[in-house]
């Protein structure tokens, strides 16, 4: 077992955080989607294609698993255009 040292925990550690603050970004910005939109029709629908990716990506940074999947480059690219892309959709919604 690679034993890791303090500056690889750090860099380990940060694109996991960087997830989890995508994520939280993506659930906040479909939460406050909903409550400001909250009497137009289908804001239930677009805000959930919002949110859930969010709570998604939150949740799969705490299984080991899905880490193994997270930490591959071309996931990490698809991800990042993909919450870009939810997030000028939350904001021009």
């Amino acid at each position: 077992m690679e034993k890791l040292t303090p500056a690889s925990q750090d860099s380990n550690t940060n694109w996991i955080n960087n997830y989890r603050m995508g994520g939280y970004l993506l659930f906040a910005c479909g939460l406050i989607n909903l409550r400001y939109q909250w009497g137009e029709s289908d804001v239930a629908m677009r805000s959930a294609i919002i949110f859930i990716p969010g709570a998604l990506i939150i949740g799969a940074t705490f299984i080991p698993a899905a880490l193994k999947v997270l930490a591959r480059r071309e996931v990490q690219f698809l991800l990042t255009a993909a919450g870009l892309a939810l997030v000028a959709f939350a904001v021009t919604n």
